[in-house]
């Protein structure tokens, strides 16, 4: 599948729906690029699927770097890096340090920051520096606690009309795509219709330009919770648990390793021992 480029994201607007999924490592990173997905989305929320976090506040720079450059082993498609909380809201010098890493260190082909306005000089600086970057609104888990807690954004009309403004700030100050989390369908539908980027659904119902989603979530692989926006498409906790289960069982009973699970050798280890004592 050949690699998508910025111009080839933007020109899937109102045309063929893009898909982005979470990978963190390069096994995963492999199976999603052999698939097809459009593209690889190297999330914050590792904090909380892989790391053990409460939340992706905690997530370092040097965590995501780590994971990112592993990613970016395992595809040769494109890579979307998370900017991690703290690493864009300071100075904007800082935030083109730590941007420069995902592109330098890592290999991403854009970063992804969450915010409306007050995020806008951020974007600017990234991209007259040349690094692609997609937006984030609604939901926004890093500010989550002041949004008060994991809940839809823009259900009534003051919030909704904050959210269009964010979408057109962010498509004014250079974004290329606009993740949109948790907000209400037809806002989403009048969001997507009003900006000329795509946007990229997440709990935003069917009107977006594309989908993502956090894998480890749509391969019933992170149980703790489950947003109702998640469909299971697989359920592999509970096999997972079962063929470790049945390891732990065959290893205590002496049924594995078994013969064919075991090494053979071509000489007679009985005459090494009888020569030498040892084998």
């Amino acid at each position: 599948m050949k690699k998508l480029t910025i111009p080839d994201i933007i020109q899937r607007k109102g045309g063929e729906k893009l898909t982005m999924l979470t990978a963190y490592d390069a096994s995963f990173a492999r199976l999603l690029d052999d698939v097809g997905v459009d593209m690889i989305l190297v999330g914050d929320s590792l904090g909380m699927v892989l790391l053990g976090y409460e939340s992706t506040v905690p997530v370092t720079m040097d965590e995501m770097i780590h994971h990112a450059t592993a990613v970016r082993r395992g595809t040769s498609g494109f890579v979307v890096g998370d900017m991690p909380f703290l690493s864009y809201q300071t100075a904007i010098s800082d935030t083109i340090k730590n941007a420069g890493r995902f592109f330098k260190e890592a290999g991403c082909d854009a970063v992804k920051l969450e915010g409306g306005p007050e995020v806008c000089d951020a974007v600017r600086a990234l991209v007259r520096a040349g690094m692609p970057v997609m937006g984030h609104i609604g939901l926004t888990p890093q500010t989550a606690g002041s949004l008060g807690g994991y809940k839809v954004q823009g259900k009534d009309v003051e919030s909704a009309r904050k959210l269009l403004v964010d979408a057109q700030a962010l498509e004014g100050a250079g974004v290329f795509a606009i993740v949109m989390e948790c907000i209400p369908n037809r806002l989403a539908q009048v969001i997507t219709e009003k900006v000329a980027v795509p946007t990229i659904g997440i709990g935003a119902g069917p009107s977006c330009d594309g989908q993502v989603l956090v894998t480890h979530d749509l391969l019933g692989m992170f149980d703790k919770f489950v947003p109702r926006f998640v469909r299971k498409y697989a359920n592999l906790a509970p096999q997972i648990k079962d063929a470790v289960q049945s390891f732990t069982e065959e290893v205590k009973s002496g049924n594995f390793p078994d013969e064919k699970h075991s090494f053979t050798m071509q000489v007679d280890v009985e005459q090494l021992v009888a020569e030498d004592g040892d084998v």
